[in-house]
């Protein structure tokens, strides 16, 4: 501290009682105020530009002193704790403490979350985190374990030769709207659910992406509703009689237009409900009356808190792509969901994995479970490579599987990653759009149309955003990133290879991380080759159309 007249010179924001001063203020007045004396400066527009001046110069000297005496000081007297500087001490006072503030705990019930214009809540985002999902499934996973699987009624494809929709017992009509949706004969893993399912039974159902879950369960759930509540009033602001949940809006979508056609044809009606849009459609329809919901449980959550969704009358809820949800942190919201819906009624759960994961899911709500999975070899062949190639080429290896024929889905690990990825497809002459989070709606539905309908060529996903892809016909599917995860894997690999057809799954990986994909490899038990790669090696003849 600089001195003054010989005696010990206070701090400008000291007070003798022990009160410091906030900014300058406190007991002694207000700095260029008051009366001049011990420890105050003196009035007067001159005298405030003299202490300012005084003060500054004071400053400085203690600076000074203060760095003469840390490069005075020897090594290692810094205290163990890393703190080269010791807390700044006024007289007779103590140094405050550091204390660590404490971790904030949430609330067991948190407030509904306000939310922006044209957004909606957990469309795509991660319940554990409230990231955007496109960002979690892009983190190394804590723990990537392979569950005991539970023990199930394994389907094959001679299971299936010769049954039709009749057989199992659908109404004609029913069977009549199912070709008219390209539905003719019914797959195995519909030929072992749609009995039991129709028998009130609790359902699991294993079978991975294109195997024919979603008219497993959408057959029979309307069929056994219309059992159930065929001569029902069709009144405005009906409570709907069932539910299915699902991991993402475009699954709710994609869902919808298969089980829309098969609804109406027994005269019941449907309605999507999912984040990233604003609310008022969505309470209109549910306003009007509904019989089948397929929601997020984001979503249904909300306008059930909100008052504009009844959950009292659902006999029957369907769990898609179970675990997909659990892995985005869905499971408490859906078992609150469950716990709102009538608890005599019927589940079916149904996913492309289906292990301890979800059993405390299957034991607390579905007692006694028909479980039925399905044989590999039921569905359609698919093929897996892994393709070694250098960091520098990995853009023109790309372009060159984009661009080798039919409808190819590349998956990217970051939004970025994809539309970066897209733009540069484009510019080898590539026909490619992005799908991914940053997206609006409206463009994500535009892009994803495109590549339907045969417009362009190539496809460049999220994770996420690609759980709703539905296209029986993609020829390739190109993992550009690598999964973290085996299950993610799966589900990537299940875009190819739909409604018994051939598909190709090819992963690139840099040269030095072979022993990371074998790894993955044989927790998803799957047999790839290894192949080094380049741009215009013989390697990749094999992928051209």
């Amino acid at each position: 501290m600089a001195k003054r007249g010989g005696g010990y010179k206070a701090p400008r924001n000291y007070d003798p009682r022990g009160n410091a001063g906030k900014g300058g203020k406190g007991r002694a007045g207000k700095a260029g105020t008051g009366r001049a004396g011990a420890g105050r400066p003196a009035t007067g527009r001159g005298a405030v530009k003299r202490n300012a001046e005084s003060r500054d110069v004071q400053s400085k000297e203690t600076r000074s002193k203060d760095a003469r005496s840390r490069d005075a000081q020897p090594r290692g007297a810094a205290s163990r704790g890393g703190a080269s500087k010791s807390p700044r001490l006024t007289p007779d006072r103590e140094p405050r403490p550091r204390v660590k503030p404490e971790a904030r705990e949430e609330s067991a019930k948190a407030r509904p979350r306000r939310e922006r214009s044209g957004q909606g809540s957990n469309g795509l985002d991660d319940a554990r985190t409230g990231r955007h999902a496109d960002e979690v499934v892009s983190r190394k996973p804590l723990e990537d374990r392979v569950f005991e699987r539970l023990e199930a009624n394994i389907t094959t494809a001679a299971d299936a030769e010769g049954v039709s929709f009749e057989d199992l017992g659908l109404d004609p009509r029913l069977v009549e709207a199912l070709a008219e949706i390209g539905a003719e004969e019914p797959f195995p893993i519909q030929v072992a659910t749609i009995p039991d399912a129709l028998g009130g039974k609790h359902v699991l159902g294993r079978g991975r992406t294109g195997s024919g879950k979603t008219i497993a369960f959408g057959a029979a759930l309307v069929q056994r509703l219309f059992w159930m509540h065929g001569k029902r009033k069709k009144g405005v602001g009906r409570a709907p009689l069932a539910l299915i949940l699902v991991p993402t809006r475009e699954l709710a979508l994609q869902l919808d237009r298969t089980i829309q056609p098969l609804a109406r044809a027994l005269g019941l009606f449907t309605t999507q409900i999912y984040g990233g849009v604003g609310y008022t459609k969505q309470n209109t329809s549910l306003k009007r009356g509904v019989d089948i919901v397929i929601g997020t449980p984001g979503r249904v959550e909300d306008l059930e808190r909100r008052g504009h969704l009844d959950l009292s009358q659902i006999a029957i809820t369907v769990l898609d792509e179970a675990d997909e949800m659990s892995a985005m942190g869905f499971i408490e919201p859906v078992e609150r969901i469950l716990d709102l819906t009538k608890p005599t009624g019927q589940r079916m759960l149904f996913s492309a994995t289906l292990d301890a994961a979800v059993l405390g899911l299957v034991a607390g709500y579905m007692p006694n479970p028909a479980v039925h999975e399905l044989d590999e070899d039921a569905v359609g062949e698919i093929e897996h490579r892994v393709l070694i190639v250098e960091r520098r080429e990995r853009e023109a290896v790309l372009a060159q599987l984009a661009g080798s024929g039919g409808r190819v889905l590349i998956f990217r690990r970051m939004r970025a990653g994809a539309e970066d990825l897209a733009v540069a497809l484009r510019t080898h002459g590539v026909a490619a759009v992005a799908l991914h989070g940053d997206l609006s709606q409206p463009e994500r539905t535009a892009n994803l149309e495109q590549f339907t309908n045969g417009k362009v060529n190539a496809l460049v996903a999220t994770d996420v955003a690609a759980r709703g892809i539905h296209v029986d016909d993609v020829r390739l599917v190109v993992q550009a990133d690598p999964p973290d995860e085996y299950k993610t894997y799966l589900h990537r690999a299940g875009r190819t290879g739909r409604a018994g057809n051939r598909g190709i799954v090819v992963t690139l990986v840099q040269p030095g991380r072979e022993r990371r994909m074998i790894e993955l490899l044989e927790r998803a038990e799957i047999d790839a080759p290894m192949i080094p790669a380049g741009p215009g090696s013989a390697s990749l003849d094999e992928f051209m159309a």
